[in-house]
């Protein structure tokens, strides 16, 4: 293929799972799972149309691996054995249709509420995540930080023998990694608060636990916050270390983001994006994190013009893009841009109206 987009289009590896491209489906909440979180035919459907629509990578929604940690209603459960046969539908359907898929492993930490999660809400200390969250959360014993590490060990071996490609840590948007990670809600005094060393101890004992879990050639990825934007929160020279230290260890890619639900107009999912110099503002965390390790890096947040995807790469400024609303207005972006040598850009701006869709159980665009 020829053309100035092109490079979007090249075939690559992470690890050893090959990706027809370099766009990146990034983790998006559908709500259409059950109450406990099994995946319903509408998903398996929703995921197969994804697939046809030529994205290289899907990673799932956010797939809460305890009962305690689901974030929002619909949310994907990783939690229990018998979703297996549920889970391999998933799977199986998006592999029939040519994608791959990759699970992200979550917790909701102290961002959720009692009714979703069916106890007091737990967290690194009894700090709310944000101001609207209707409980403080209890702060985690040691004991509840073993079994939440064991959780995401055990949902991890589960996402790979149910067919997942990959699976992804969330480590980002105010959850409970990132809850660790962030002085702004980690008041711990003991070997998990303090210093961004202790901090950081719960998202690396779970990067080994899942590693333990799904072995050496399985693809491990994570998303970071490289910013809460936040008083006293996670800033970019912290984030930075974090990242040496899970490249240190062996994570296969790493996805930068940025922003928590608290984070003012600085949230992940940034409102009215309509030019070109609105989009991947991520992109100088993502290059901060790129100069400081050796795993590839993914870019997530306002991507819309495959001419500024295209940019991106051929800069070496990240080695993937990562999409979630543009897909969501359109299933077939990917393909749109690769069979068209003037592509338009996506023509989602942001209006952000498809989550209240997915809170009916459905989600789609309502851009008029």
């Amino acid at each position: 293929m020829k053309g100035k987009t092109s490079v979007l289009f090249e075939p690559t590896r992470i690890q050893g799972m090959k990706l027809k491209n370099r766009l990146v489906r990034s983790a998006t909440w559908e709500g259409m799972c059950d109450e406990d979180g099994r995946p319903t035919p509408a998903l398996v459907d929703y995921y197969r149309e994804l697939a046809e629509g030529g994205v290289g990578l899907i990673i799932s929604g956010f797939a809460f691996v305890a009962a305690e940690g689901k974030p929002l209603p619909g949310a994907l459960g990783l939690h229990r054995d018998d979703f297996a046969q549920d889970l391999r539908a998933l799977t199986t359907a998006v592999h029939q249709a040519g994608g791959v898929l990759c699970a992200q492993l979550a917790h909701a930490g102290g961002q959720t509420r009692r009714a979703l999660c069916g106890g007091m809400p737990l967290a690194p200390s009894a700090v709310a995540a944000v101001q609207y969250q209707p409980e403080t959360p209890t702060a985690m014993s040691n004991a509840d930080i073993r079994r939440s590490i064991a959780a995401f060990a055990a949902a991890a071996r589960r996402a790979r023998e149910c067919g997942f490609d990959a699976v992804q840590l969330h480590a980002a948007h105010g959850y409970l990694i990132n809850q660790f990670l962030s002085p702004h809600t980690n008041r711990r005094d003991d070997d998990y608060g303090g210093s961004l060393v202790n901090r950081a101890r719960f998202l690396l004992d779970v990067y080994r636990a899942v590693r333990a879990a799904v072995g050496t050639a399985y693809p491990i990825l994570v998303k970071l916050t490289g910013s809460d934007h936040l008083a006293e929160g996670l800033g970019e020279k912290e984030a930075v270390l974090v990242a040496q230290a899970l490249d240190a260890l062996g994570i296969d890619a790493i996805e930068m983001s940025s922003g928590t639900p608290a984070s003012g107009e600085l949230t992940p999912l940034r409102r009215n994006i309509h030019a070109p110099d609105q989009e991947a503002y991520n992109l100088s965390l993502a290059l901060a994190v790129k100069a400081a390790v050796r795993c590839p890096v993914i870019v997530v947040g306002g991507i819309r013009s495959p001419v500024r995807a295209a940019e991106i790469i051929r800069n070496g400024d990240a080695d993937y893009l990562a999409l979630s609303r543009p897909l969501i207005r359109e299933l077939g972006l990917p393909l749109r841009w690769r069979d068209a040598d003037n592509a338009a850009p996506s023509d989602c701006t942001s209006c952000n109206r498809c989550f209240k869709a997915a809170l009916k159980g459905k989600l789609e665009c309502l851009k008029t």
